[in-house]
């Protein structure tokens, strides 16, 4: 099966930066369409960015559009997710997802067919 394995978490001040990272095993990761889903304590699992495989389409949630970039190296199998401006709302545990076809409910969770088992990121006031 595929693994996707997240790493770059830990603690930032508010108005800091972080930038996430997701290794995906597998032939075939320029072919996957990307993204970082986030939950908080008590909340549902949240679409935060997506990128598709030739990185020429990237959708964002609006609580962090501004703010988050992402982006994929397909030679490395690795997508990013460069996290600026933090605020305490943004803390949670981030989770790679990898989709093998695109959808049009690219924000959905059963839209990706596999996930990574996150990193946690917290942001302190």
């Amino acid at each position: 099966q595929v693994q996707l394995v997240e790493s770059g978490g830990g603690l930032v001040q508010a108005g800091g930066s972080l930038r996430l990272s997701c290794a995906a095993s597998g032939r075939s990761f320029s072919t996957y369409v990307m993204a970082w889903f986030r939950q908080a304590p008590g909340n549902e699992r949240e679409f935060v960015a997506y990128i598709n495989w030739s990185s020429d389409r990237t959708y964002y949630a609006d609580s962090v559009k501004g703010r988050f970039t992402i982006s994929r190296d397909n030679a490395k199998n690795t997508v990013y997710l460069q996290m600026n401006s933090l605020k305490p709302e943004d803390t949670a545990v981030y989770y790679c997802a990898a989709g093998l076809r695109g959808s049009y409910y690219y924000t959905r969770r059963t839209s990706y067919d596999y996930w990574g088992q996150g990193t946690q990121v917290t942001v302190s006031s």
